[in-house]
């Protein structure tokens, strides 16, 4: 009975082993692959509640940004042209949507820009290997 504990236990760690080192490889594939879907989810956008839309609003109302890199990302949309910035690129909490730059999310961490694709990777406690 201790050997086959033992077994389990040294399978499982084989296995976070595997996968800490493919985490490791991949990590750039990860990115890129987040970055692009990220881009066709906002220039599919619309504020009629579509999972694209539903999940833009959730990654910019959570981690408080705006766009991909920054709120610039946004002039690039046919929802931009039409309706302006989303609420969820807001800093305030009850804000139409609208064009003024200075009301949409920017917010600095010392040096660096609070980018959504960063902070979405980077806060995801399962890309740290």
């Amino acid at each position: 009975m201790l050997k086959l504990y033992a077994m389990f236990l040294t399978l499982i760690f084989l296995v976070q082993l595997v996968s800490a080192i493919l985490g490791f490889v991949f990590i750039n594939e990860t990115k890129d692959s987040f970055k692009n879907n990220y881009e066709n989810a906002l220039k599919q956008y619309n504020s009629t509640g579509d999972y694209r839309s539903n999940a833009v609003d959730k990654i910019q109302n959570t981690l408080h940004c705006c766009g991909i890199t920054d709120y610039r990302d946004w002039t690039d949309t046919d929802y931009y042209s039409e309706n302006g910035f989303p609420e969820s690129c807001c800093k305030l909490q009850d804000c139409s949507p609208q064009r003024d730059a200075d009301k949409v999310n920017d917010e600095l961490f010392g040096i660096y820009e609070a980018y959504c694709l960063s902070l979405a990777i980077t806060n995801n406690p399962y890309d740290i290997v």
